[in-house]
């Protein structure tokens, strides 16, 4: 691996917007916790490109790396902590909960090549989706409906939907019923 050769794929136009949504972020987005707030974070994320619905909650606690490769269905929400690095873009269904301090990472690197380049891939999250506290969902990971991601679980590959996944690299533990 040679870094001395290492470039990424941003644009200016690209580090703007990023430092601009920084500085969005710390002085609209952050200081205004409260619930009473929720659609003021939703309208903020929206202008910067977010496809989100007016019902979704997003905590003030959240970071979000690139909000215009954000997509929230309804009723879905990021809970407190959660670190949503987008660089890649991220799709997540309606009725999905994202518990506290989970971490979504979109993008990772091509180890085969010398000049280990950044490769965006996609994260795709369905609807009555749970994913429990502290998890991590990596790259080019799809989770299917009504699936069921344990507390610190990381999830490298595809979950089948109604599937309960747990562990270090998660396995399936069961199908997920409902009454």
């Amino acid at each position: 691996m040679d870094l001395a050769t290492y470039s990424h794929s941003f644009s200016l136009k690209n580090k703007i917007s990023r430092l601009v949504w920084n500085t969005v972020w710390l002085i609209l987005f952050r200081p205004f916790a409260t619930r009473l707030f929720k659609k003021w974070r939703v309208l903020v994320l929206k202008c910067f490109g977010a496809k989100i619905e007016w019902s979704s909650h997003i905590y003030a606690s959240v970071k979000i790396w690139a909000p215009w490769n954000l997509e929230m269905g309804a009723n879905s929400s990021l809970g407190p902590k959660v670190d949503c690095y987008n660089q890649g873009k991220i799709s997540i269904g309606t009725n999905t909960v994202i518990s506290q301090k989970t971490y979504l990472c979109a993008s990772s690197h091509d180890y085969t090549k010398k000049d280990f380049p950044l490769v965006l891939k996609p994260i795709q999250i369905g609807d009555g989706v749970w994913i429990a506290a502290d998890a991590f969902i990596g790259p080019n990971v799809c989770i299917g409906n009504s699936a069921v991601i344990a507390a610190r679980a990381v999830v490298i590959k595809d979950v089948e939907e109604n599937t309960i996944v747990g562990g270090n690299p998660a396995k399936i533990i069961k199908s997920r019923k409902h009454d």
